[in-house]
């Protein structure tokens, strides 16, 4: 009833406007993505948040098409010879959408807004968690001081979880700032109306876009309405109807079938970071026993599964790092379907007798796995994947017992470590995203009280290996160094890649010059025109 009710409102709201302004200046986003509780990117820091907040919220860098860092709100940055420092050279002539100057200050304010406890931030404080404090050498020349080299700090800084909002809007408090956070960027929040809609209008003076922008000034577009449609068929049909522009979480079956209509388009994009994939959690039975790790991971048949469920549109990997960042190692010789084995890792680990049901036990106990699913993030195609993975786990004697949870309590799962298994995204525009999420340093909680590390292991060689290939700056080095971290993870078990992760959108043929960001594959409208 509420995503009909949303398709409603959008109707209403088109008969609000006059057809022509609505076609020439006027664009409708709908996202299937649960809604931000904060649209400020600095607080928390999830994907929703990034999407609509690349709209009014710039970084210092981003990345080109081919993957290389390039200026944004930063026009470059020198790396001092110990490593402790880096000089990040700042645009000049930029202003917020309030009149504040974006300088030297600013970036700090905005650094210290990220570190700060009371934000509660966890991706963004994550990505600076090397940095000290930044100190303003001149108005446009901010110094990041470091605990230790960071060689990802650039790629960290081409993020909106890291992105740069006036320091006056800080001092309205976090609140106010949540509601409507104040950017750089070519739109700004005007209002927001929770369970429907943002309504973004054009900032009339914008004048920084990132090095590959064609648009080098204002938008095209006037308004964009951002429309909440949880419900896929409704978000379908509202586009198929006319009623939207553009819809995102675009599902399998209708992103196979818009490859043969003519009068949409689709857009996708694997998110950088770490790969969607099961990871197991090792601080308590059943997964602290490495034996019963890889007989989980050889009782899934995914190859054939994920081809059809996703009907073609992606490919099973096998990978831990997303195919958008570099140095993505593969390991198909590991992740195969082998129930026979699995079957003699059982035995091997204990699990030796069975229950009327099949399901193994040990000492009275069953076999079982607690698979949290949060519904908000997982697509029907990846729910039914893990049904299967439940299934044939089954007939080697798991007990998988997926439970559908709204994100809050998903998120609750998560943090008090009540799971046995888990599929978490984790998006970064770095591969230093493994020391992110399998370093001991994300087993305690963030100030936001989420912990990026899931499998709970704490490997002091693995956390050296991951510590030196974040500390080089030089590709040459720290490349094979993610390699060996990769290969290193891979062999505790502890993780089970199985794609990428996607970023899925369909729009009008209408709706020319829209494209996904490489940075981190958020759509941006600043080239955005509607002809009709």
């Amino acid at each position: 009833m509420a995503a009909s009710a949303a398709a409603v409102a959008i109707v209403a709201a088109l008969a609000a406007c006059s057809p022509g302004e609505t076609e020439r200046t006027t664009l409708v986003y709908a996202t299937g993505d649960a809604e931000p509780s904060c649209l400020d990117p600095h607080v928390g820091g999830n994907w929703p948040q990034a999407l609509v907040g690349n709209q009014f919220v710039e970084s210092l860098f981003s990345r080109n098409d081919g993957g290389e860092i390039i200026p944004w709100l930063a026009t470059g940055a020198s790396e001092a010879d110990d490593g402790l420092s880096w000089d990040i050279a700042l645009r000049e002539g930029v202003t917020f959408t309030d009149g504040t100057p974006f300088d030297a200050e600013a970036v700090r304010a905005n650094v210290e807004h990220l570190k700060d406890p009371a934000t509660a931030s966890s991706t963004g404080v994550l990505a600076l968690g090397k940095v000290e404090r930044v100190v303003a050498v001149d108005e446009h020349t901010a110094r990041f001081e470091l605990s230790e080299p960071d060689g990802a700090l650039i790629e960290s800084l081409a993020q909106t979880w890291t992105g740069m909002m006036s320091p006056a809007g800080f001092e309205r408090g976090i609140d106010e700032n949540c509601q409507a956070p104040i950017g750089t960027g070519p739109f700004i929040v005007e209002s927001w109306q929770p369970q429907d809609s943002i309504t973004l209008v054009r900032n009339d003076d914008y004048a920084s876009p990132p090095a590959d922008a064609s648009n080098q000034g204002p938008a095209h577009l006037e308004r964009i309405e951002w429309r909440f449609i949880p419900d896929a068929a409704s978000r379908l049909a509202a586009l198929q109807s006319g009623q939207v522009d553009v819809i995102d979480s675009v599902q399998p079956d209708a992103l196979a079938a818009f490859g043969d209509d003519d009068a949409f388009s689709t857009a996708t994009f694997a998110r950088p970071g770490v790969t969607a994939r099961i990871e197991l959690n090792t601080t308590r039975a059943p997964f602290e026993d490495a034996t019963v790790r890889e007989a989980f991971a050889l009782s899934m048949n995914l190859d054939p599964a994920i081809d059809s469920l996703f009907a073609g549109t992606l490919d099973r990997s096998t990978s831990l790092l997303s195919s958008s960042l570099p140095f993505a190692a593969s390991f198909p010789d590991r992740f195969v379907y082998d129930p026979d084995r699995a079957n003699a890792l059982l035995d091997e680990a204990g699990w030796t007798a069975r229950g009327a049901d099949g399901i193994r036990t040990r000492d009275g106990e069953r076999l079982t796995v607690a698979f949290p699913v949060s519904t908000n993030q997982s697509i029907p195609a990846e729910v039914s994947l893990l049904e299967q993975i439940a299934a044939t786990a089954a007939e080697v004697g798991f007990d998988v017992r997926l439970e559908l949870l709204d994100l809050a309590t998903w998120y609750e799962r998560s943090g008090s470590w009540e799971f046995d298994a888990i599929i978490a995204p984790y998006s970064k525009s770095s591969p230093d995203v493994l020391r992110t999420v399998y370093h001991s340093m994300g087993i305690p909680p963030a100030p936001s009280g989420y912990h990026a590390n899931n499998t709970g292991l704490s490997d002091p060689a693995l956390d050296a290996l991951l510590d030196e290939a974040s500390q080089a700056s030089d590709d040459a080095v720290r490349g094979p160094l993610y390699g060996q971290a990769q290969q290193a993870i891979a062999e505790t078990g502890m993780v089970i890649p199985l794609y990428d992760q996607m970023v899925q959108l369909a729009y009008s043929t209408d709706v020319q010059g829209f494209r996904l960001q490489p940075q981190l594959g958020t759509p941006t409208f600043l080239d955005v025109t509607i002809g009709r």
